[in-house]
């Protein structure tokens, strides 16, 4: 199971000399790889199924026909049984935690993964030439190379290494992407990139033109990506433990700042309450580490160590019952695979049972000797109850014989009953059959029955006492952690276009003019400022400079053939001072003013999800305006028009409500993904 590199790097075209490793090579017969192409290829299936189901669902409602209804209910009875198989085995991929636990586990109880969402490759090739063009004037075959290996840095994110170096290679991708969104992406307008990724959970597929969607899936494969390396981790030995640990907390601490930052993430798998169970979960499987790393080096059979172990196991369990808690709320319960919810049930059970067997072992084995200290062991003893049964205390217990033998007893047959459901659960799912996993719960529960059979006496009157509450406290609690690796420093790609402060998307600047300049008495008419680019203020407006067309506030972009947007006053008057009469020529860009009177046009599309996770959808364009500004419409009168010009006066601009009228273009019909328009090609899908 051990990940494939491929052994070339790729330079990092933002110039900072690095080099950046591609992922795992996808072609590699690993059991990983092996089972996220096999996810894959079932979200392929589950889309086109959900296409299936667009376009019968559309014909169901336009025809008339009633031979063709039944027909068309007859296919929808196909396709969604098919759905739910592709969604069965999809939850079956899911619960394959096997394929990510270390090569050398065989005593541990495995822990849960979380696999990495699946995206569409995307080309940005001729989208990004286009827009350099266009918005910055300059030649787009320019930043071929550039361009490449921005594209070769998103694809080797599709497949990165389970270790250090694969969460360095999203963190890199994550950090180049607020760059490119200021270079490419205009808040006034839409660039035509669409941005695809598959729900985790359901395989349902999410679109988007803007970067959010793409930010959030990098955050949420990196935290996957720790998970991932957590349970690779050797946890028979103390170094494995700590990364087990760390990885688990690093993930949470990712996947809470992916829910504070993207709040409107239309993936269910990234929806504010399936994060909150996923972080729950991790911290969980933290402090089941913490609890382990404990336990490694041996339990020693006092009492203190004990009472000690059996309140760390006692907080393992108690967050283990919150993850279940919430995975059986809805809507959670309905996409969360099963495996998951019965594994944390097991779990509860199984460290409920081991705090009991543990207290049991200490009031039955260490009854309190003369050199004891028994105010201590009182102390002990009392911080570990919630609330004893009426008459006993913890000084009776301590001192009693037959208190204390009681009492032991019935945490005994209470850690045999724990072990016994956890048993029960484990049997009743299918998903659910890991050798490793059944080993350790059996004997765990005949460890219990071995030691009420060495205190048990057939010639007592059975007690049937119910053994108090265990009360839950650790010494380490696990606490989520953000990773510096979301904050990595990059170079950008396309530095060559100046300083990302003014040469940006949201920026618009007239096409370079070439200015020559002619210095009279070495002046050459203005003065610059400004750091990079340089600006030009002070202007003679009788200078020469002046009369070929430099302007008040204008942008020197190059001096002859040398670019000047990096430089600084000083480096561009070393350029200037020693021009001859013969003159030079300059290039210089203008601010233009940008006020847009519409506002960005956004869109989502996303199959079959809950309706609170869609977007709603402006569809606006040009043509649509003309063609509705040239209807013929009855002339109002003049009392009509000075009330019309009033309401108009006082309305503002709103989103679409229940007016049918169709007078606006954002009141059109928006079809939603998937539509039965499209079943031709990947690009009619959106």
């Amino acid at each position: 199971m051990t990940d494939a590199l491929l052994p070339n790097g790729i330079e990092d075209g933002g110039g900072d000399g690095n080099y950046f490793k591609k992922g795992c090579n996808p072609l590699a017969q690993t059991g990983r790889s092996k089972l996220q192409n096999k996810r894959a290829s079932l979200n392929q299936q589950i889309i086109k199924q959900m296409r299936m189901r667009a376009g019968a669902e559309n014909l169901l409602k336009a025809t008339s026909n009633n031979k063709v209804k039944e027909m068309v209910l007859l296919e929808l009875s196909y396709v969604n049984a098919n759905l739910q198989l592709l969604m069965g085995q999809l939850e079956g991929l899911n619960s394959s935690v096997e394929v990510y636990q270390s090569t050398h586990e065989m005593a541990n109880i495995p822990l849960i993964a979380l696999g990495l969402k699946e995206t569409k490759e995307v080309d940005f090739s001729t989208l990004f030439k286009d827009f350099i063009l266009e918005h910055y004037s300059e030649d787009g075959t320019n930043f071929v190379d550039e361009i490449a290996d921005f594209m070769d840095l998103r694809q080797a994110c599709r497949t990165p290494s389970r270790n250090q170096s694969g969460v360095d290679l999203l963190a890199k991708y994550y950090s180049h992407l607020p760059l490119i969104e200021s270079r490419f992406f205009s808040p006034t307008r839409q660039t035509g990139i669409f941005f695809t990724w598959y729900d985790s959970f359901t395989g349902v597929p999410v679109c988007q033109q803007n970067l959010s969607l793409e930010k959030a899936s990098i955050l949420f494969n990196m935290a996957a990506l720790y998970t991932q390396i957590g349970t690779r981790s050797d946890r028979q030995t103390i170094v494995g433990l700590d990364e087990v640990i760390s990885s688990f907390q690093k993930a949470a601490g990712i996947l809470n700042y992916l829910k504070e930052t993207f709040t409107h993430t239309p993936s269910y798998d990234m929806g504010p309450a399936m994060l909150s169970m996923l972080i729950r979960l991790m911290l969980a499987q933290a402090q089941e580490g913490l609890f382990e790393k404990n336990a490694l080096p041996g339990i020693r059979n006092q009492f203190y160590p004990l009472m000690k172990m059996a309140q760390e196991a006692a907080k393992v369990s108690e967050i283990y019952d919150q993850v279940h808690q919430s995975m059986i709320q809805m809507p959670i319960k309905d996409n969360v695979p099963l495996f998951w919810s019965t594994m944390s049930q097991v779990k509860t059970n199984h460290y409920r049972s081991m705090a009991h067997y543990f207290v049991a072992s200490a009031l039955l084995d260490h009854e309190l000797g003369p050199s004891d200290d028994e105010d201590q062991q009182e102390k002990t003893l009392s911080q570990v109850y919630d609330q004893l049964p009426e008459g006993c205390t913890p000084l009776d217990i301590l001192k009693k014989d037959d208190e204390r033998q009681r009492t032991g007893k019935a945490h005994i047959r209470r850690a045999i009953r724990g072990h016994e459901e956890a048993l029960r659960i484990y049997s009743l799912c299918h998903h659910l059959k890991l050798e490793v996993l059944q080993e350790i719960l059996k004997a765990s529960h005949q460890r219990s029955l071995n030691k009420y059979s060495e205190v048990e006496n057939e010639e007592e009157f059975t007690d049937y006492m119910e053994a108090p509450d265990i009360i839950p406290k650790t010494e380490h609690k696990a606490e989520m952690e953000v990773p510096n690796t979301t904050k990595v420093k990059v170079i950008d790609f396309f530095q060559r276009l100046g300083p990302l402060s003014f040469f940006s998307a949201k920026q618009r600047w007239t096409a370079p003019r070439t200015i020559q300049l002619c210095p009279q008495d070495r002046d050459l008419g203005f003065t610059l400022k400004g750091e990079q680019p340089v600006q030009v203020v002070s202007l003679d407006p009788m200078c020469p400079a002046a009369a070929n067309g430099l302007k008040e506030g204008d942008y020197i972009v190059a001096v002859g053939d040398t670019d000047c947007k990096w430089m600084g006053v000083s480096e561009v008057m070393r350029f200037l001072k020693d021009v001859n009469e013969e003159g030079i020529d300059i290039q210089v860009v203008s601010i233009m003013d940008s006020n847009p009177p519409m506002p960005t046009k956004s869109a989502t599309f996303c199959g079959n999800l809950p309706k609170t996770y869609s977007m709603i959808c402006l569809a606006y364009n040009d043509d649509d305006k003309h063609s509705k500004s040239r209807k013929v419409t009855k002339k109002p009168s003049f009392i009509s028009w000075g009330l019309k010009n009033k309401m108009r006066s006082v309305s503002t601009l709103s989103l679409p409500t229940a007016d049918q009228s169709g007078s606006l273009p954002w009141n059109k019909p928006c079809p939603t993904f998937p539509s039965s328009s499209s079943y031709n090609n990947d690009s009619a899908l959106y």
